[in-house]
């Protein structure tokens, strides 16, 4: 279900790296716990982000959630479709969806972040406490 090449946050984002840099998107989990996503607040290209810091905001149906950069980086690129189109995060929310790509400040963060698997078990023990 979760991409095994990602890495995840306990906010419910994903961090995908390629060389330099990552891009960043919000999970399944997330967008099914927001209902139908209508906009998406964007960062400036230049930014500078630190490790959760707020990146952006996803607004839904049902509420307005913020998005917290899982590394440090700068941002590169925004995904401008997501302005045209919000519902590419419920749609696809592990590849067309993505939402910023940062250049990596600092890879030793990615160790802080868990596994396909780990996010999984995180999600498993969410539902026991429901």
């Amino acid at each position: 279900m979760y991409p095994e090449d990602f890495r995840y946050t306990k906010d419910h984002e994903w961090v995908k790296i390629e060389g330099d840099t990552a891009s960043v998107g919000i999970t399944d989990f997330a967008q099914s716990q927001l209902g139908d996503v209508v906009f998406v607040e964007l960062p400036e290209i230049g930014e500078e982000l630190k490790s959760h810091q707020t990146l952006g905001v996803v607004e839904s149906v049902k509420a307005v959630s913020d998005i917290y950069s899982p590394i440090s980086g700068e941002v590169t690129e925004v995904n401008e479709g997501l302005n045209d189109v919000p519902e590419i995060l419920n749609q696809d929310p592990h590849s067309k969806g993505w939402i910023i790509k940062l250049k990596i400040k600092d890879k030793s963060e990615l160790d802080e972040l868990m596994s396909a698997s780990e996010y999984e078990k995180y999600l498993e023990g969410l539902k026991d406490e429901e």
